[in-house]
């Protein structure tokens, strides 16, 4: 069993989700895992088979915005990777990441990106990408993310 397969029996995705996701394979061709409906921010989350973001999203964003048009919603897609570190970076783009760290059990994930002009945007408007990891990392991982940290400069 991949752990694509693991994940997906760890996550129940609903009767929406699932029609969502749908949506996502009849106008894009694309394949979804998941599906989250984040109301504070209005908008659907799909995390993308790898491969498939270049479908998903379409030439110049057109089935993106097409995606937007049918549900009403804002639509952002997060590539899977099987490595739990690319996937959490993947998650913030597009900043840049340059490590993610996953303590023990009980330790939040800790996500370094290497300089303050990428520290705003991986909090993205409102805090909207880093609650997008919160709500990802723990559907998928049941952890918690915790800081987003730039490395300090060193003084000669």
């Amino acid at each position: 069993m991949d752990s694509i397969d693991k994940y997906a029996m760890e996550r129940s995705i609903g009767f929406k989700e699932r029609r969502y996701i749908e949506e996502l394979r009849i106008l894009t061709k694309a394949t979804a895992f998941d599906c989250l409906i984040d109301d504070r921010f209005e908008r659907i989350i799909y995390v993308i088979k790898p491969g498939d973001m270049g479908l998903a999203i379409g030439k110049s964003g057109d089935n993106i915005k097409k995606m937007s048009r049918v549900l009403g919603k804002r639509i952002e897609m997060v590539e899977f990777a099987e490595d739990r570190e690319q996937f959490v970076a993947n998650m913030f783009k597009p900043a840049e990441v340059s490590a993610v760290r996953f303590g023990a059990d009980d330790e939040p994930v800790t996500v370094i990106v290497p300089d303050k002009g990428d520290f705003g945007i991986a909090i993205g408007k409102n805090g909207s990408t880093i609650e997008k990891a919160r709500q990802l990392v723990h559907r998928f991982y049941g952890k918690e993310v915790g800081d987003i940290a730039v490395p300090e400069e060193e003084v000669l």
